[in-house]
């Protein structure tokens, strides 16, 4: 692991004419947020190796789901409201950011491509975006056939405005096209320059495992990276697919470390999101255990005298292969609170106290 403390802003200048990164904020002066409450001076981030890659990544990466336009969804910031975080995640050492076409359809791809433009260098972060869901009610904007993949890697560069990402996801199976084809146009993908590595998202491990199996046998470009559904609330992963990716050397990025927010308390604070994300009721509908679980979270953090949040994404960090789970920000202190999470060490007792109330539940996710 290679660690590093970030300087108080990116942009360096002599030591006796420094400024912070706080001040360098104000010369965005987005509405509705303040900047001067955007608390991470001082922050240090641990930077990882990417499953069995030369890439190294930060600990936590940044989730874009949240940045497009709320036409998409009543709980989506805008863009003049979505640039704060993303600086705010560069400043604080964040170099992995992942996004979708599908989020705010193409929108967010929009949105965080022209911030990281204008914030970062680009060989200086790590791009990720996905493929899968549907882009329009036309039949083959969607799925994984070569000509939707194809089309869809061009259509995220020009959105993203690069001309390559470093990861290009699948963003889930798609059992109605068969998996040669799938990955014979990933790896032309990977072949033209338009991708550094490919991954996949939330499937069964035994799905998994088949295309990984087909992709050495052809000698296509391989899979490095799986983002899965993992956290306090749903551990279901800890069966077969962690196991098989710390076997595989597959590096693990789990999506929803917080399980929508529930375990920062979004759910008692009536959080636009938690109140509208109709996903996270279907998901979490266990109220029994996933009210005890809540609890034992809130128990640990407050003996330790730490934001929930941050028991939560320590607990996620210390399971064994997890790389780097993708966080979201919506407001000014997820990050800081999430990076100090990283860097809890939580005790046997401890962990024992989190795990206690859970039972297995069905497979959610997939889908």
């Amino acid at each position: 692991m290679v660690s590093c403390v970030l300087p108080l802003c990116r942009w360096l200048v002599k030591a006796d004419e420094a400024i912070s990164a706080k001040d360098l904020l104000l010369e965005i002066r987005q509405p509705n947020i303040d900047p001067r409450s955007f608390d991470w001076i001082g922050a240090e981030m641990d930077y990882v190796q990417f499953g069995s890659t030369g890439l190294k990544v930060s600990r936590l990466a940044l989730g874009c789901m949240t940045y497009g336009t709320p036409d998409w969804r009543p709980w989506v910031l805008d863009e003049a409201t979505s640039r704060p975080f993303i600086r705010q995640a560069l400043d604080l050492g964040i170099n992995f950011f992942d996004t979708a076409d599908m989020y705010s359809l193409g929108v967010g791809e929009t949105v965080v491509g022209r911030a990281l433009k204008d914030f970062a260098r680009r060989e200086d972060v790590v791009i990720a975006t996905k493929v899968f869901y549907p882009m329009s009610d036309k039949p083959n904007d969607r799925g994984l056939s070569r000509k939707h993949i194809l089309a869809s890697i061009d259509a995220s560069l020009k959105r993203l405005g690069t001309d390559y990402v470093d990861l290009y996801i699948i963003h889930r199976f798609d059992p109605l096209t068969p998996i040669d084809e799938t990955l014979a146009a990933l790896d032309t993908v990977v072949r033209s320059g338009k991708a550094r590595y490919i991954g996949a998202s939330s499937m069964f491990a035994w799905q998994f495992m088949a295309m990984l199996a087909r992709q050495r046998e052809l000698g296509l470009s391989c899979f490095v990276s799986m983002q899965n559904h993992f956290n306090l609330i749903y551990r279901e992963e800890e069966r077969e697919m962690l196991p098989l990716c710390r076997h595989e050397g597959i590096a693990v990025t789990p999506w929803s470390p917080l399980a929508r927010g529930r375990l920062a308390g979004a759910q008692q604070a009536q959080t636009r999101r938690a109140m509208t994300d109709n996903l996270a009721h279907q998901w979490y509908d266990q109220q029994a255990m996933e009210d005890a679980i809540v609890a034992a979270v809130n128990q640990v953090a407050q003996a330790r005298g730490v934001p929930p949040a941050q028991i939560a994404i320590a607990w996620v960090n210390s399971q064994p292969g997890i790389t780097a789970p993708i966080i979201g920000a919506s407001k000014a202190h997820h990050l800081p609170d999430a990076i100090a999470g990283s860097q809890l060490r939580l005790s046997a007792e401890e962990r024992a106290i989190l795990e206690a109330p859970y039972h297995p539940r069905p497979v959610v996710g997939h889908d």
